[in-house]
């Protein structure tokens, strides 16, 4: 893959930057990281939406929905965690925004998922899984052009629901590392922190302000081509 273009960056004090929740979880989970985007000059709300029992295009265009009502023309930002990358993906594949300029997909279970996978074959504990993770496993990966997509992903293996199933290492206890390669993104990196130290972690808020920033993640020795994230 050959190296991406420099990035320009983006202006300070301008930009909205909209945070997308995951699986099972609410808005105030991004308590920290919002706190720290909202210090680096960008504004930041939270999207909620029904992660366990809505399906993934309803939740889509009610993406979609929310950022059409966001007022103005500056340039806009998404960040989403497991679930909500995927719900973010598919909003802007089927209702590209101009505004949107960057995206960073955190642990995101984009190629397959192992996880959710072993889940739905044990009967009691299927319902977890949610009804729109069960449609974005039988889905063809959207693509998205015009768009500069950054995937962080964890390799540290804490989380019940990998040890399990037995979840092949490299992996962030839920979501492996191999599972969230984009094949369009722009950069990735990959930090040694679980699927929810993630939503905590100051190393993994500094990578995401960077990426909004200038379109690239901070790589720690040699410049790594777009794509090909390494350990920080």
């Amino acid at each position: 893959m050959t190296p991406a273009p420099a990035a320009v960056p983006a202006p300070a004090g301008e930009e909205t930057v909209v945070l997308v929740h995951g699986l099972w979880m609410h808005p105030v989970v991004f308590a920290l990281l919002r706190r720290r985007l909202t210090r680096a000059c960008f504004t930041v709300p939270a999207w909620t939406y029904p992660s366990v029992r809505g399906r993934l295009i309803a939740n889509a265009d009610a993406l979609t929905a929310f950022l059409a009502a966001l007022p103005g023309a500056a340039p806009l930002h998404l960040v989403g965690h497991s679930l909500g990358g995927i719900v973010i993906a598919n909003a802007l594949a089927r209702h590209p925004d101009p505004r949107v300029r960057r995206i960073v997909l955190m642990g995101p279970p984009w190629a397959a998922s192992h996880c959710a996978a072993a889940l739905l074959r044990v009967p009691c504990v299927s319902a977890l899984v949610g009804r729109s993770m069960r449609d974005w496993m039988d889905m063809t990966r959207p693509e998205l052009p015009g768009t500069e997509v950054g995937v962080i992903a964890g390799n540290r293996p804490i989380g019940l629901a990998g040890t399990l199933v037995g979840l092949p290492r490299p992996h962030d206890g839920i979501v492996r590392v191999a599972e969230t390669r984009v094949a369009a993104a722009r950069d990735a990196v990959t930090l040694h922190v679980s699927h929810m130290e993630m939503l905590f972690s100051s190393r993994c808020a500094e990578q995401v302000t960077a990426f909004l920033r200038r379109g690239a993640f901070v790589h720690h020795g040699a410049a790594k081509p777009a794509g090909q994230g390494i350990a920080a």
